[in-house]
C-alpha cells in the first residue's frame, strides 16, 4: 500500500555516522555502534527491564518471548540499528525500518535509567547518519502528539510535522 506522505525537499544534518562516544548530562560515557550479532542478548536484556509506562504504541512487546521475536524482526531485516551502550549495559536503541515504499519508519527507545540525559538526541542523529551512509534519504515516523519531550527532540533533529490528524503526529525527514 502505498502512502502519499510529503517529504521535506532540503535534507536535515549533516548527522554523524557510528561509532560516536560522548558524555552525557550525567557524565556517563555512552558509547553508539551499530548492531552487531552479538549484541543481541543484551539488546533483549534491555527491553525485558524496559518501564511498561514507556512503552508507545504497543512497543516494545512486553514479554521475553515476543521481546525476543521482534528485536529479532528488527535486526535480521534490512533495516539499521545502532545501539547506545554504558560500559556492557544497553541503555538506548534506534532503528530505521524499511517500509516498502522506500522511505524509512523511525523508532527509538532510551531505557528508563538513562533518559533526560541526551542520549536519545545523540542516538537519533547518529542512527541518520548511518541512514544517509547507506542511501537512506527518506525517514518518517509517528509519535503521540502529547510526548512533547520526544516532539521537541525530534523537531531539533530536523523532522516536521507532515500529518496531525489523529492523536498522533507524523513527522518527516530528508536526508
Amino acid at each position: 500500500m502505498s502512502h502519499d506522505r510529503r517529504f521535506p525537499d532540503d535534507p536535515a544534518g549533516p548527522f554523524p555516522e557510528p561509532p560516536q562516544s560522548f558524555n552525557d548530562r550525567e557524565g556517563r560515557e555512552i558509547e553508539i555502534r551499530p548492531f552487531e550479532a552479538e549484541d543481541g542478548e543484551a539488546l533483549i536484556s534491555m527491553y525485558i527491564d524496559f518501564d511498561p509506562a514507556d512503552r508507545a504504541q504497543g512497543i516494545p512487546p512486553a514479554t521475553e518471548y515476543r521481546v525476543r521475536d521482534w528485536v529479532e524482526t528488527l535486526t535480521d531485516g534490512d533495516g539499521l540499528n545502532v545501539v547506545a551502550w554504558h560500559g556492557d549495559d544497553v541503555a538506548g536503541h534506534a532503528t530505521l525500518v524499511p517500509d516498502g515504499d522506500s522511505a524509512y519508519e523511525l523508532a527509538i527507545f532510551v531505557h528508563q535509567e538513562y533518559q533526560r540525559a541526551g542520549i536519545g538526541s545523540h542516538l537519533i542523529r547518529t542512527l541518520l547518519g548511518y541512514g544517509r551512509a547507506q542511501d537512506i534519504d527518506k525517514v518518517w515516523l509517528t509519535v503521540e502528539r502529547w510526548n512533547r519531550a520526544a516532539v521537541n527532540l525530534y523537531r531539533n533533529v530536523g523532522f516536521e510535522t507532515a500529518d496531525a490528524e489523529s492523536f498522533e503526529l507524523e513527522m518527516v525527514l530528508r536526508l
